[in-house]
C-alpha cells in the first residue's frame, strides 16, 4: 500500500493544529507521514510537535503558505502528497476516498474534497452546527461513491492530493504568490498544462475553519492581498483566475 505525505503549514495556529493532528490520527488507516511546517510560531508549537513526535521544520521566519508547503514538499517521502491547511479537520474515510478517486485514471493527477468553506464548486450545503455534528454528517458523505466525483478546472489549496509524478513534472509552488493566495490556482494550471486531470471527490467531506491564519495575521490587508495576487496571475497567465471558481 502506497504512503502519503502530510504536509500542514502554520503560524500561531496551535488550538487548530492539535484539532487537525488528532483527527488525522483518529481517522486515518492508510499509511501516512505527518509532516508541520511552522511558519515562526510563537505559540508553542515546536514544544507541541516535539512532545507528539510529530515531523517539524521550523523556519526563521513567517514566509508564507507556498515557501512553507515547497519546504514540506521537499522533506517529504512518500508515493502521495498532501498539502493541508492547519484549520481543517478531517473525518472516516477521508484519505482512503481521496486516493480512491487519485488512482482512478492514469492521468488523474490532483484530487480534493468538498466542504463547508471554501470558494468555488468544493463548498457544499451543510447543516452541522459543531465538530460532533460534522462526524455525524461524514458518516454517511464519506461512504465511497465515484459517482460523486466530477473533474474540474481548479482546486482549492485547503486539502490538495497529488501523486508524486506530478510534483516531478509540474515541480514547487509558485513563490511569487507568497504569503498566499492563487497559488493553488496557479498550480492547478501548470498541471493541467501537463495534461492532467483534476477531481472534486465529492464522497470526502472535511471541516474547514476558513482561512483562519491569514485573517488573524493580515486582518488589515486581507482585501489588498488577495487582489494583489488575481493580477499576478493574470500577468502569468493572461487570463483571470476567477473564470474557473
Amino acid at each position: 500500500m502506497t504512503r502519503t505525505s502530510i504536509i500542514i503549514p502554520t503560524f500561531n495556529g496551535l488550538s487548530h493544529l492539535r484539532s487537525c493532528v488528532n483527527a488525522i490520527r483518529r481517522y486515518t488507516a492508510d499509511p501516512y507521514e505527518l509532516i508541520v511546517v511552522d511558519n515562526a510560531s510563537s505559540d508553542g508549537t515546536a514544544k507541541y510537535c516535539r512532545r507528539e513526535k510529530i515531523t517539524f521544520i521550523s523556519l526563521p521566519a513567517n514566509a508564507g503558505f507556498p515557501v512553507a508547503c515547497n519546504r514540506g514538499l521537499q522533506l517529504a517521502s512518500g508515493d502521495e502528497l498532501l498539502l493541508l491547511n492547519n484549520d481543517v479537520i478531517v473525518s472516516k474515510n477521508w484519505l482512503a476516498n481521496l486516493k480512491t478517486a487519485l488512482y482512478s485514471s492514469p492521468n488523474t493527477g490532483i484530487v480534493g474534497p468538498v466542504t463547508n468553506y471554501a470558494s468555488g464548486r468544493q463548498m457544499v450545503d451543510t447543516r452541522y452546527a459543531d465538530i460532533a455534528g460534522f462526524h455525524a454528517a461524514a458518516e454517511t458523505a464519506n461512504v465511497p461513491d465515484p459517482s460523486k466525483w466530477s473533474e474540474t478546472k481548479r482546486l482549492v489549496g485547503l486539502c490538495l492530493l497529488f501523486k508524486r509524478e506530478v510534483l516531478g513534472k509540474v515541480g514547487l509552488l509558485d513563490e511569487r504568490f507568497s504569503p498566499g493566495h492563487y497559488e493553488d490556482d496557479d498550480y492547478c494550471m501548470r498541471a493541467r498544462l501537463q495534461g492532467y486531470r483534476l477531481l472534486i471527490a465529492g464522497d470526502c467531506l472535511v471541516h474547514h475553519e476558513g482561512s483562519a491564519s491569514f485573517k488573524e495575521v493580515y486582518r488589515s490587508g486581507w482585501d489588498e492581498l488577495i487582489e494583489r495576487n488575481r493580477r499576478l496571475y493574470i500577468e502569468k497567465w493572461g487570463v483571470d483566475p476567477k473564470q474557473f471558481i
